[in-house]
């Protein structure tokens, strides 16, 4: 397990991020907070110079557990404990929501939780399950993010796609009315439904979009090239990594059903940025893999807009 990776599950199946300690049944809220150790509170208190002289207008963070400090943070900053955070999710959601996964990363400084969404979806003839993703940093670098992360349930790709008609995220700050906003649960449920309709309707574009096997090459050739002013030793690399994706095209086996198009590049893209081992695999590999489930993953947006841009 990568070392800022603190403490983490999952349920069952280990998941695209590959990180965590298997259960075996998804957890409601209270179990999973023992679960992924997050049964801890942030206390704050008051910040002192070295010679003892109080700091006026800040605080510390610290972890209720082992009084560790997770962040120094303005006397604005109000704590959204990891209890609230799920029970957010769970007025979201309603009774009965479980956890696929959830943890604590950087040493405490960051927390999240993941919980699948009850509606399922099939778009283009695939299942595609929404996931909510909610984030939440103790160390003040970040305020609280709510994500949409749609997973193709057959292969567990993530189809996070930066719509332009659609937002993914949503955010607020850790200021005075922080937990106002956080219960403002009716915005996120609509954040969700209009961003998986208007992915049904982006799916639909990509399998409306045909692909010459040439112009695929082209495509995977602009994320690895291969010509001669590659350096030998790029070069080297990037065939090696242009082998993986074609075949992540051609031959995967769910992809064997759908046509040469858009949305077949896609997902083999996807399914690369998603799985496929790097040349080099730091420390905090699945962790930055995981993060950017939230945040948008670049590769798979750049094949979105390559597609698009080919009709």
């Amino acid at each position: 397990m990568p070392a800022n990776v603190e403490t983490m599950f999952y349920v069952r199946e280990k998941p695209w991020h590959g990180l965590g300690t298997r259960v075996e049944e998804a957890p409601t809220s209270g179990d999973a907070l023992v679960y992924a150790g997050l049964d801890w509170d942030v206390v704050q208190k008051n910040v002192y110079a070295e010679d003892g002289t109080l700091i006026s207008g800040y605080k510390v963070n610290t972890r209720s557990t082992d009084n560790a400090a997770l962040g120094i943070v303005s006397d604005r900053y109000k704590v959204v404990q990891n209890n609230d955070a799920f029970q957010f999710t769970d007025d979201l959601l309603g009774a009965g929501v479980t956890y696929e996964t959830a943890g604590a990363l950087q040493d405490g400084r960051k927390v999240w939780m993941l919980a699948r969404m009850p509606h399922r979806y099939i778009i283009a003839g695939d299942e595609i399950a929404p996931y909510m993703v909610v984030m939440n940093s103790h160390d003040g670098s970040s305020g609280i993010k709510v994500a949409m992360t749609p997973v193709r349930v057959v292969c567990q790709n993530t189809l996070n796609l930066a719509l332009s008609s659609a937002k993914r995220i949503w955010t607020t700050k850790h200021t005075e009315n922080v937990m106002s906003r956080v219960h403002e649960a009716q915005e996120t449920l609509l954040l969700a439904e209009t961003y998986m309709a208007e992915l049904g309707r982006g799916i639909d574009t990509l399998s409306k979009i045909r692909l010459t096997d040439k112009r695929v090459m082209e495509f995977m050739q602009e994320f690895f090239p291969v010509g001669q002013d590659v350096a030998e030793a790029q070069r080297k690399n990037n065939l090696r990594l242009l082998e993986d994706m074609k075949m992540r095209y051609w031959d995967a086996p769910d992809l064997s059903s759908v046509g040469r198009n858009g949305y077949r590049f896609v997902n083999a893209v996807s399914d690369f940025a998603t799985h496929a081992n790097p040349i080099r695999k730091t420390k905090n590999y699945n962790e930055n893999l995981f993060l950017r489930t939230v945040e948008g993953n670049p590769m798979i947006d750049k094949a979105y807009k390559m597609v698009l841009a080919a009709a």
